[in-house]
């Protein structure tokens, strides 16, 4: 039988000779009997669809956030505004819950907490009426990984956009939609203990370096190092072009990755241990593609929403 992978070259400009971008159609990997990888992709179906209203317009949506718990992967749907739980090994889907009794709101970002067992959820509301309820963050009890409680929740000031966790000092992050900042939540308390200003009332995803202290946020077309150390002092800015939305950072290689959509672009810097960035490349992605995955090394995965693939990064 023939690998399924499909895989095409993309040019990349001047700037950055020694990386390559690559479409990946497959997400998960075997080894054939000469114990050569070979990637297949795995489909999960059955999730309900559902209408929502986005940016005053009707639109219908699916699953559209995953993260990995204690043998079990938590989907949030959009379509019918449920945290689902799946089974890491058999692939099954069992408990769904949803996240409010009335079903107003919808999970946006999902979370699984390792220091609390717990999932963590930034929501959207189902229509423009019900704004006032997606303005928290919602936590779900995971103790028993396969089957959901819903614990509590952080008000916020606005809609809650991008997160980060440093499961060893006990804190979540997360930005604030409309007054453009970002907030620290103590994850014992649930209450905000820190409040920052990163310069931009565009604010969108977050990564972190835990071991630095070092919070990045993604604004409109650049990103911002804060110092979560010492009170959120904005330590440097990089620009990327206009679109970014989620962010990633490998801590072992101390790289960070912004994909802006407009701009078409990848950005790839890394970061001193003064909390500077030095541009390593800018790479030619395609329209739309605005969420990016760090890999192993230097390797680095895009979404691109348009054609329904992934851009895989390798260095050459």
């Amino acid at each position: 039988m023939r690998p399924l992978v499909r895989q095409h070259r993309h040019r990349v400009d001047a700037q950055c000779p020694c990386f390559e971008l690559r479409t990946e159609t497959n997400l998960a990997s075997r080894r054939n009997r000469r114990g050569r990888a070979r990637l297949f992709r795995l489909q999960l179906s059955g999730f309900k669809t559902g209408e929502i209203e986005r940016r005053g317009r009707k639109v219908t949506l699916g699953p559209t956030a995953a993260s990995i718990g204690d043998d079990v992967v938590y989907i949030g749907n959009r379509g019918d505004a449920t945290l689902c739980v799946i089974d890491a090994k058999t692939l099954a889907c069992g408990e769904c819950v949803p996240l409010s009794t009335d079903y107003s709101i919808t999970p946006d970002g999902v979370l699984y907490v390792a220091a609390t067992k717990e999932v963590w959820i930034t929501t959207r509301p189902v229509s423009s009426s019900n704004v006032e309820a997606a303005k928290a963050l919602q936590v779900f009890d995971a103790s028993d990984p396969r089957h959901l409680k819903r614990k509590t929740k952080t008000p916020l000031d606005g809609l809650g956009e991008g997160y980060a966790a440093d499961n060893g000092r006990g804190l979540f992050y997360t930005n604030v939609e409309g007054t453009g900042t970002t907030v620290a939540v103590d994850m014992r308390t649930k209450k905000i203990v820190s409040k920052w200003n990163p310069g931009s009332a565009d604010v969108g995803g977050l990564a972190l370096d835990s071991a630095r202290r070092f919070l990045f946020v993604a604004c409109r077309d650049h990103v911002v190092n804060l110092d979560a150390g010492h009170d959120g002092k904005i330590i440097d800015s990089l620009l990327t072009g206009a679109g970014l939305d989620n962010i990633d950072y490998s801590a072992d290689r101390k790289i960070i990755y912004a994909a802006a959509e407009q701009a078409a672009t990848l950005t790839i810097a890394e970061v001193g241990d003064d909390g500077k960035f030095h541009l390593k490349a800018t790479v030619p992605t395609v329209k739309g593609a605005r969420s990016v995955v760090a890999g192993k090394g230097e390797t680095a995965y895009l979404i691109d929403p348009a054609e329904g693939r992934i851009l895989k990064l390798i260095r050459k």
